[in-house]
């Protein structure tokens, strides 16, 4: 069974989104710049052990006792929280999959909870038997969405980072007058950041149908003059901009 290419969400708002789903490679890719960063610190830790041991060998027992006990439990915790550390504080990323352009996500679209987080990496343990990732590699190809066992108990999903890089939407500038940004709901912001952070790998066609169902949305939610803002996309920006601001 091949599984598709995207995973497409059809909002309350009536607007499909469509997010590219990571392949086998990319994650892997991610995993193991991962890998690296997590080797690095174990290297950084273990000198600071080889310290801790030297002190001891000066009569300095019981300090080097209380720092070896703690680098212990940090190096348990970098093994297992890393990865469920970094997706709940980087909104799904980690640094690999930052690097690499990934995110993890729910199937519903929206972002991953701390609890998502942890749920997704508890199976890890699994995914990774017999010690190559063989387990979520089988579970990778052989389901719908391209997700390990871990993403298929905590409902996420692995997509690429497509669109505008995020500098692109912060110098979107400030409108003059007040549009009412502020009555639209989280779900509403959600997909306007959507559309503008992957308006740029859109077919013209989709772009152009997916920014007018968007814009009369906001129109008729902000009670705007129909023949207010006819450019689309500005409008769209300008609402998102000021709902930052």
């Amino acid at each position: 069974m091949r599984p598709p290419e995207k995973l497409t969400i059809d909002t309350p708002e009536q607007i499909a989104l469509e997010f590219p789903l990571a392949g086998a490679g990319s994650r892997f890719l991610a995993l193991a710049i991962d890998s690296f960063v997590q080797i690095a610190i174990l290297l950084v830790l273990a000198l600071i052990a080889l310290l801790a041991l030297w002190f001891r060998s000066l009569g300095f027992q019981s300090l080097a006792t209380w720092v070896l006990a703690v680098l212990i439990l940090l190096a348990f915790f970098l093994y297992y929280g890393y990865f469920a550390a970094f997706e709940s504080l980087w909104g799904g990323q980690t640094p690999g999959k930052r690097v690499v352009g990934l995110r993890v996500i729910s199937v519903t679209g929206q972002p991953i909870t701390t609890f998502d987080a942890l749920l997704r990496n508890l199976l890890r343990i699994v995914d990774q038997m017999p010690g190559i990732y063989a387990v979520g590699l089988l579970s990778i190809f052989f389901t719908s969405r391209n997700q390990r066992l871990g993403d298929l108990v905590a409902g996420t999903v692995v997509v690429q980072e497509l669109g505008l890089p995020q500098a692109d939407l912060q110098s979107t500038q400030v409108p003059t007058t007040r549009l009412g940004a502020a009555r639209l709901t989280i779900e509403e912001v959600e997909v306007i950041q959507a559309f503008l952070t992957r308006r740029a790998d859109l077919p013209d066609y989709l772009r152009g149908r997916t920014a007018a169902q968007l814009a009369d949305r906001i129109r008729s939610r902000l009670e705007l003059p129909a023949g207010s803002h006819r450019d689309d996309e500005a409008l769209i920006e300008s609402v998102a901009a000021e709902y930052r601001r």
